[in-house]
């Protein structure tokens, strides 16, 4: 993202049915370092190019990572209608080339990775949260996942003399409001869902818009062109989240809602998709479990509990708090507490940074709060810093939190623990005996079991486990969640394995792990018949299995 001195920065304009045009003013995006370093001045900057009150020299200002044109009420209406249009000629175009479009998009993430990464960086994402997300990218558009969506999509056997299908058909229209803390990742889930067969429109959201409309611009649409899309099949708006889903609800021309959010917002969503007969596709908010078992690899699973201050912590799916064995605490707890301690800020640039400002600070004073009220022992962190980790009232980054909390009971009063929070704020909590005494290892993974499936939220779990017992018992009774971790990465991804979607607060009531090219489209049962005459013998066709 460097350019040559005194050029201006890149320009997108608004992408309406795959086609550049002119919008209604821009949003100007100054790089995330620089930001942080001379916020003031770098934000003076922004307002006077957003608002048109440049002066001279502004517009090449190296500050300014580039700028995206603001969509109008007009082209959000009209990127609607050229969707309707052109999906049936899209869904039209072979199921193969349109999984190979996929493919394609995967071999060019792969090509221009440094491409990726570095937007990401220009946009504020610490370059390991960026490598994550292209990790993530990546995943979603495997050949494996691709191999692994085929047969789903479009099976053929053979029954009682008539070619059996069941094909998934594309339900239209697809319009994707993406998450506004990763909405370049979230906006992905655009890809699998275009060769499902469906029409995209797409809103970046105004509040972070560089990274999803480059890629969408430089890679995505050239790529759907290339393989038999027609113009109309893709858009990508930037316009303020509200009246874009007024506008998609009260439309004919939109299918489905696919949209990232707050959990009441997104339950006050799915009843207006109902109401206006859109399909509600929700992925909203997540309070993630770690659970360390007695006989857990403690470095690996510090490593994976590290993971929840990727991005502050404002990451969806990172893991929110730990529930330890009570026989793992002290040395879990210990070695955690040491890598948390040196954690520090800097500029996303800095390959040994994971933090990023804090957007909710306030509130994760108000949940620390709450949690020291309910007898929680602070380890560390809580006070706000600067850029350079000195302390500041107004300093944009909180300094990671580690909170040790005995009992369960306790616990489950906590905000910290009850509530889906996005800070860099975990709590490793430890059960306690019951009156009667210690807990017997039987008696305690059933608790623990209970207290994950309890969780109103939904979106992963992971557990730190040797004993293939307990493993096993996780696998078969955690229903919670729409991911389940074992001995691996909380935050990780993989191909096959569903990237979002989960059960409760997180998905609402349609929710499950989430396969675009699935949530996206509808299962029809095809039967073609060849004449024969026992066609209308119904026992006949209902006779034994093929395979006793």
């Amino acid at each position: 993202m460097t350019r040559p001195t005194g050029a201006p920065p890149p320009t997108y304009p608004v992408l309406l049915g795959g086609v550049p045009v002119p919008g209604e003013g821009w949003v100007h995006w100054p790089r995330g370092s620089a930001l942080l370093q001379d916020t003031y001045d770098v934000l003076a900057l922004k307002a006077r190019l957003d608002h048109g009150r440049a002066v001279p020299g502004d517009g090449t200002d190296p500050r300014l990572a580039g700028r995206v044109a603001r969509s109008t009420p007009e082209q959000v209406t009209a990127a609607l209608a050229e969707a309707r249009a052109a999906q049936p000629v899209w869904a039209g175009v072979p199921l193969e080339r349109r999984l190979d479009f996929v493919l394609a998009v995967h071999r060019r993430l792969r090509e221009r990775a440094d491409d990726f990464t570095g937007v990401l960086v220009a946009e504020g994402h610490p370059l390991r949260v960026a490598e994550w997300a292209l990790s993530a990218a990546l995943a979603l558009t495997h050949p494996d996942t691709v191999d692994h969506a085929r047969p789903l999509l479009r099976w053929e056997g053979e029954r009682s003399g008539r070619r059996i299908r069941l094909v998934r058909k594309p339900d239209g229209v697809v319009c994707l409001d993406p998450a506004r803390n990763a909405p370049l990742l979230t906006a992905l889930a655009a890809v699998p869902t275009l060769a499902a067969g469906n029409a995209v429109v797409l809103n970046a959201p105004p509040s972070v818009p560089l990274g999803t409309v480059h890629v969408f611009h430089t890679v995505i649409a050239p790529l759907l062109a290339e393989h038999g899309a027609p113009p109309g099949t893709l858009s990508v708006l930037c316009a303020p989240a509200r009246p874009v889903l007024r506008a998609w609800l009260a439309s004919p021309d939109c299918d489905d809602v696919f949209f990232f959010g707050g959990s009441r917002e997104g339950a006050e969503l799915t009843r207006s998709c109902i109401d206006h007969g859109k399909k509600p596709i929700m992925e909203m908010a997540g309070n993630d479990a770690l659970v360390v078992w007695r006989d857990a690899d403690l470095p690996r699973a510090v490593d994976a509990a590290l993971e929840r201050y990727h991005g502050s912590g404002q990451l969806c799916f990172a893991p929110k708090f730990a529930l330890v064995h009570p026989a793992a605490a002290d040395e879990f707890t210990r070695l955690l507490h040491e890598r948390v301690a040196a954690l520090r800020v800097g500029p996303p640039e800095d390959p040994d940074v994971v933090l990023t400002p804090v957007v909710k600070r306030s509130q994760c004073q108000d949940v620390l709060d709450d949690a020291l009220a309910h007898g929680a022992e602070l380890l560390c962190g809580g006070e706000p810093v600067d850029v350079h980790g000195a302390p500041s009232r107004r300093g944009p980054f909180v300094r990671p939190v580690l909170l040790r909390v005995r009992g369960l009971d306790a616990a489950a009063r906590m905000r910290a623990v009850a509530e889906e929070t996005f800070f860099p704020l975990m709590c490793v909590i430890v059960p306690e005996e019951t009156p009667e005494g210690p807990y017997a290892d039987g008696e305690l993974l059933d608790t623990v079991l209970s207290f994950v499936n309890a969780n109103p939220y939904g979106l992963r779990n992971s557990l730190w486990a040797r004993d293939p017992q307990v493993i096993d018992r996780f696998a078969d009774e955690v229903t919670n969640g729409g991911v389940l971790k074992v001995n691996d990465s909380h935050i990780g991804t993989l191909p096959v394995l569903p990237i979002i979607g989960g059960t409760g607060l997180t998905g609402g009531v349609f929710g499950e792990a989430n396969i675009p090219f699935l949530r996206t489209t509808r299962l029809q049962g095809i039967s073609i018949g060849t004449g024969r005459p026992d066609h209308f013998d119904h026992l006949a066709t209902a006779g034994p299995p093929r395979h006793p």
